[in-house]
């Protein structure tokens, strides 16, 4: 991987995950660092982590208490950030919520609340920062998931808020390349986080057998994966098994909803014989 001394890189979700681990990964090749997340104790626990990898007295770090999906307060958080520790030479969008459930379990309020911060949280950041990253370019990753690109059971509400990320993002990569910005998407299978805790208390049995063939990836290995797509200007940074996935359903988009389907059976038929 390159060296990102002199290099700034803001990461929304920065306290916890996936953004954590980009977090420490990227300050261990040099670079500053801003987090924000909306936990005061864990950005504070987090920052103290990421700097526990600096490798050269010139870094900065900063940690800004911040919900994405507040769009008066993103942009006032980060016009403060850029004059503390600088423009972004890189943007991670990772800040993130999921719910998991039948689509009559789940409801209007809960759908938004995923769309404001999922994608709305996306564009706040984006659009507050763009003006300052015009100036000198770089690169900016918007976190999505298999889930934004195969539309799995269980997860409508969620589904539509990271499918609205990869759409967003694909049309602002054609309109950024003339500023000298790339725009990826990272979109992770399962991976071990808190995210993921939580995912797990309400996820049918029907999405556990669609996903339990597949291996859960690590925070740090997603992070790795995402850092090299990034510098390879790839678009879709698909890590682990989802890469399977991706090309799956781009070639034969039958066969993928057929195996779906038939985890989903197996799953429905199994509740049905099993004792209550």
């Amino acid at each position: 991987m390159r060296s990102y001394l002199n290099r700034v890189v803001y990461i929304t979700g920065g306290s916890s995950g996936i953004g954590l681990e980009a977090a420490k990964l990227l300050s261990s090749l040099g670079a500053s660092v801003a987090i924000f997340g909306r936990d005061r104790g864990k950005l504070d626990a987090a920052i103290c982590e990421i700097m526990k990898q600096r490798i050269a007295e010139q870094q900065e770090y900063l940690a800004v208490p911040l919900d994405v999906a507040d769009r008066k307060a993103v942009p006032v958080a980060m016009a403060e950030a850029v004059k503390q520790i600088g423009p972004p030479d890189v943007l991670i969008n990772s800040a993130g919520a999921v719910i998991t459930d039948y689509f009559e379990n789940i409801t209007c309020e809960q759908c938004e609340d995923l769309m404001r911060v999922n994608f709305h949280g996306t564009w706040n950041t984006v659009a507050a920062l763009l003006p300052y990253m015009k100036a000198k370019g770089g690169n900016i990753v918007n976190v999505s998931s298999v889930a934004g690109f195969v539309g799995l059971f269980g997860y409508t509400a969620y589904g539509a808020s990271k499918f609205a990320v990869v759409g967003f993002s694909e049309a602002l990569r054609g309109e950024l390349r003339r500023h000298g910005i790339t725009v990826s998407v990272l979109a992770p299978p399962d991976t071990d986080t808190p995210q993921l805790v939580e995912d797990n208390r309400t996820k049918p049995p029907e999405t556990k057998a669609v996903s339990g063939n597949a291996k859960v990836m690590q925070p740090d290995e997603v992070a790795r994966a995402m850092v090299k797509g990034m510098e390879k200007g790839k678009f879709m940074i698909v890590p682990g098994s989802g890469r399977i996935v991706f090309h799956a359903k781009r070639l034969l988009p039958g066969l993928v909803d057929s195996a779906m389907a038939g985890d989903i059976r197996k799953a429905q038929r199994k509740a049905t014989s099993t004792p209550k």
